[in-house]
């Protein structure tokens, strides 16, 4: 399919750039010459650092630095090409093969801008948008004859991004919330039966395990029926975290004081110094 030239786009810097890429990663790849290391790679050894460069993707956009992005995005996109290489010498599939896939599978997923479809509302593009991937994962599905709704939700992502996408798969055909309140009175509910667990004579630790994870994924819901991605909640909560402690032992630098050396009290104290710094 052929689309209007974006004249601000240098496509062939682009052509040159991404070939060159390509010739690395051949080179180091060479059995004979390349690198060793890099020789000895599979897609298993590798997964690992897609994984880490996506996350440090992710980081450079929080911390809006836009050089550090620049740089990141180049190291993941080495992993597409890394991958790639590795299922061209397998006779698995190239790296035209991957990008030809995502080229139709975007415009095979906007049908009001590359297709027939008139109506453009947000609302009504997403429900096309997740329409047309239940077909997909229902074309692809390996068990065709007892293909669930929750099928192809892979089991590889963080425990609180694959919770959300349980729980919206399951939202689709009406089994949600009614609103935010009936999920306040699940995570009171669940918050009651943990503490009811500790009130035993002995813990049963699986037990006690097991009401930590019903809370778990009752914040999600919460996370997800207020709008937010829990994922991204939960990491700006880790970075303000960071971000107070580091004042703390700051702080306590300048007092002359060690972190360990004092009480719960003084230690909520700097908590609280921590915590008025940023407002100012």
């Amino acid at each position: 399919m052929k689309y209007q030239k974006n004249t601000s786009l240098n496509i062939e810097k682009i052509t040159e750039n991404i070939t060159e890429l390509v010739h690395i990663m051949e080179r180091l790849r060479d059995k004979e010459n390349g690198c060793e290391w890099d020789v000895q790679q599979t897609y298993d050894s590798i997964a690992p650092y897609t994984i880490e460069e996506s996350y440090e993707v992710v980081e450079a956009i929080y911390e809006k630095d836009m050089t550090k992005l620049c740089d990141e995005l180049g190291d993941l996109l080495l992993q597409v090409v890394f991958h790639s290489q590795i299922a061209r010498e397998n006779n698995h599939f190239q790296l035209q093969d991957v990008i030809s896939s995502v080229c139709k599978k975007m415009v095979r997923r906007h049908p009001h801008i590359f297709g027939d479809v008139v109506d453009k509302n947000v609302s009504s593009i997403r429900k096309s948008w997740e329409d047309i991937k239940q077909k997909e994962r229902e074309k692809q599905s390996k068990n065709k004859d007892n293909f669930s709704l929750l099928d192809g939700i892979s089991t590889t992502l963080p425990a609180v991004t694959r919770a959300m996408k349980l729980q919206q798969r399951a939202a689709k055909i009406g089994f949600d919330w009614p609103n935010i309140d009936s999920v306040f009175d699940k995570m009171h509910e669940e918050i009651e039966e943990l503490k009811m667990e500790f009130e035993q004579g002995q813990i049963d630790q699986t037990r006690v395990q097991d009401e930590v994870g019903d809370i778990l994924f009752v914040a999600t819901n919460i996370s997800r029926v207020a709008g937010f991605e829990p994922e991204t909640s939960l990491i700006l909560a880790n970075r303000k975290f960071e971000s107070r402690f580091k004042q703390m032992e700051k702080q306590a630098k300048l007092d002359n004081q060690k972190l360990e050396n004092l009480t719960l009290e003084q230690l909520e104290n700097y908590w609280q110094l921590a915590k008025k710094s940023e407002n100012k």
